[in-house]
């Protein structure tokens, strides 16, 4: 890793290189009804710079991974039972509260998926986007106004100065979707997470959501973590893809080797389930099934009951995540065959 700068300095004197790491995360729900085994053996990184996008179905364990990152995870029911989470290196999992908050904001933000929620009704957006520079970085009210409504400016939210006192509800989805990534990257964060960021935008929207995001991301050389269950969202935007399915990853590869040759069937299946414009007509492809209880999980492989191409092995043993060639990982039994298939 390169010459480091103090945290939050932002854009060329950054650090270079890995910033967080999750290794062997492993969380389970404790209820009345019993044990759901949410997360198991989660593994990824994200670098300087780089996004990692993180997908797969609704109940697959993602925003799950993210909460716990963040050290938000409801404790109890949740209960992390493994692993590390490592940011530069140190393990926020044996942190003290008051460390991991001073990482919060400053070191790694987030990006919730409902706007709307997310924000404080009873309070305006401008007050809640200053109040983190005057509470963490001791800024005077003028102050802490001016910065906030440059980051209003900095997302492209109109007359930024004129919205500045308006309530969440004044906003329309995609404005308060905007607001979000202001409040997120006003302590200038190393690493962004963004769980599910344009979730019941228009499709327009979506698509100006997704750029500014990418270009926030190039000037302040962030790591960025987005999180969706849609492929059609990350593929301009992802240098790697690693896909959740019953709270483990089952693939991870870069964007364009995951796209032209996915090796794994879970994979597959999704990419398969995208509409396709040259088949106007024809019914639209999916995965049979439904994910699997967490309180259940099926012995073997978890997507053996949905996969087609599920042999007895399957059923009886877990493919564990496996390199498979240079930047690539599968679980599946299958692998080389998947990739090297015509």
């Amino acid at each position: 890793m390169s010459e480091q700068s103090a945290p939050g300095a932002g854009g060329a004197g950054r650090p270079s290189g890995r910033l967080l790491e999750v290794d062997d995360l492993r969380v389970e729900f404790r209820t009345q009804d019993g044990v759901a085994k949410v997360i198991n053996g989660v593994t990824y990184h994200v670098d300087a710079g780089e996004t990692l996008a993180v997908l797969g179905e609704s109940g697959s364990g993602k925003s799950v991974t993210a909460q716990t990152v963040m050290g938000i995870l409801d404790m109890p029911p949740g209960f992390v039972t493994g692993g590390q989470v490592r940011f530069h290196g140190k393990d926020m999992l044996t942190m003290s509260a008051e460390e991991r908050r001073r990482i919060r904001g400053e070191g790694i933000a987030m990006i919730f998926q409902d706007s709307l929620s997310a924000l404080n009704p009873v309070f305006t957006v401008g007050f809640q986007i200053a109040e983190q520079f005057r509470i963490r970085r001791g800024t005077s009210r003028a102050e802490a106004k001016k910065r906030a409504i440059e980051m209003l400016d900095q997302v492209k939210i109109p007359n930024a100065k004129g919205r500045f006192s308006n309530y969440p509800h004044q906003f329309s989805g995609g404005m308060r979707q905007r607001a979000m990534i202001a409040m997120s990257l006003a302590l200038d964060p190393e690493v962004l997470i963004a769980d599910e960021p344009t979730t019941a935008l228009d499709v327009t929207v979506q698509a100006q959501i997704m750029d500014l995001l990418g270009e926030l991301q190039r000037e302040r050389q962030m790591g960025l973590i987005l999180i969706t269950h849609d492929l059609g969202v990350v593929a301009d935007v992802a240098d790697r893809i690693a896909v959740m399915y019953a709270g483990r990853i089952v693939e991870e590869a870069d964007v364009y080797d995951l796209y032209a040759k996915p090796a794994h069937p879970y994979t597959l299946g999704l990419l398969d389930s995208i509409p396709r414009m040259d088949e106007k007509g024809q019914q639209l492809r999916t995965i049979k099934g439904l994910p699997p209880n967490l309180m259940n999980i099926p012995p073997g492989c978890p997507f053996n009951p949905r996969c087609p191409m599920a042999q007895p092995v399957c059923r009886e043993k877990v493919p564990p995540l496996l390199q498979i060639g240079a930047g690539r990982a599968s679980a599946c039994h299958f692998a080389e065959e998947l990739v090297n298939r015509d």
